[in-house]
């Protein structure tokens, strides 16, 4: 069962985060649908709350959200709806801990640079306009179409510092 990820792009110039020219219901849909997969009422609500969360999001935060608007899924569902949007490219895990995964929504939008204090757990969204030129330079030079990139950096407060 393994959903490759689609891009859709705009014919028209959208915000530079946003490149949707689909719902992406439909698109989650339609990758379920080549998976032999359904898409239920407990996965249209998963993809609902996550379009409302803030960029990085846990999955247990996801179930508390769920939970607080009353919507009842199951945990095993959760992590397996979880599972099936990062193989359509819907969402992305982020690497913030070894103790629990965190994710982001990265369809149809730009890479998310981020910085991560390892020692208060703080994720900074960051620009770094000349990665999206290096990592487009690599893939010409390989005969490729870049889908994405990552780029985390992990830090700490210099001691130093103060």
């Amino acid at each position: 069962m393994d959903l490759k990820p689609i891009a859709t792009r705009a014919s028209s110039p959208l915000p530079d985060d946003i490149e949707i020219t689909e719902p992406l219901c439909a698109v989650f849909r339609m990758r379920l649908k080549e998976a032999g997969q359904k898409y239920t009422p407990e996965r249209a609500q998963i993809l609902d709350t996550i379009l409302k969360m803030d960029d990085v999001f846990e999955a247990e935060q996801l179930l508390e959200k769920l939970r607080d608007s009353n919507f009842r899924v199951s945990k095993a569902t959760v992590y397996r709806t979880l599972k099936l949007m990062q193989e359509a490219g819907i969402i992305q895990q982020v690497l913030v801990d070894s103790d629990q995964a965190s994710y982001q929504l990265t369809y149809g939008r730009r890479a998310k640079d981020l910085l991560i204090r390892v020692d208060t757990h703080e994720i900074i969204p960051v620009e770094a306009p000349e990665l999206r030129s290096i990592v487009q330079r690599i893939c010409d030079q390989h005969g490729l179409t870049p889908e994405g990139h990552r780029l985390q950096i992990f830090a700490r407060k210099n001691i130093d510092s103060g």
